[in-house]
């Protein structure tokens, strides 16, 4: 890659994280929402909870998919990366309007994941498009497992949340689905096993921070 390129590719790399951890989030897609319901401070608390897991878990991604897509090695795989990751954009929207609604915050811990799954994305990217596709489909079907999780551990009443939760696993689904169809390579079980253990320790500190 020519010195300007990289220039410029690193440069919108930066102005993305800036934007992404530091700007409110911004989608074109917004949902129309049932009203919210009284609900116990405990139970705020544990929505909260949960919507901070998948926020920080939609900033983890597009990180990955921005890193998959520097070290892309065709035009079509690194927009379809790009595409995805401004779609995943809508999901963190979503989380962030639901945190504030809830008189909550996102993980103060997002420039690790960020960083992280950055660097990650990087370094698989540059080992081929068919395995940076095969990312983004484990990860997809790992998240679509989280989100099932959260849908039964929220409470009954929190049909705002429910909405929002559903739309986004019914997304993850496409997502994993057009990457098997772009040519997504499947993982090695270690790899596996090793995204696996990550997302539990980012699951588990983004509830609490």
């Amino acid at each position: 890659m020519p010195a300007a390129d990289l220039l410029d590719s690193m440069l919108q790399v930066a102005d993305d994280a800036l934007r992404t951890l530091f700007a409110p989030a911004r989608g074109n897609r917004p949902l129309a929402l049932p009203p919210d319901v009284p609900m116990s401070e405990p139970e705020k608390r544990h929505i909260a909870g949960l919507m901070r897991v998948n926020h920080a878990g939609e900033i983890a991604a597009q990180a990955l998919y921005r890193g998959h897509a520097l070290c892309a090695r065709s035009q079509a795989t690194r927009e379809f990366l790009q595409r995805t990751a401004r779609e995943e954009g809508e999901h963190l929207a979503w989380c962030e309007q639901r945190l504030a609604e809830l008189g909550s915050h996102p993980s103060r811990l997002n420039p690790v994941w960020y960083l992280g799954s950055l660097l990650i994305g990087a370094a698989t990217g540059a080992l081929g498009d068919e395995l940076s596709l095969g990312f983004v489909s484990e990860t997809e079907a790992q998240v679509e497992g989280h989100l099932a999780s959260h849908l039964e551990r929220l409470p009954v009443a929190d049909v705002r949340s429910r909405q929002i939760l559903e739309q986004m696993k019914a997304d993850e689904v496409g997502h994993g689905q057009a990457a098997r169809a772009q040519g997504a390579t499947s993982l090695p079980s270690p790899m596996r096993l090793l995204m696996r253990s990550v997302a539990r320790l980012m699951t588990g500190t983004a509830y609490w921070i």
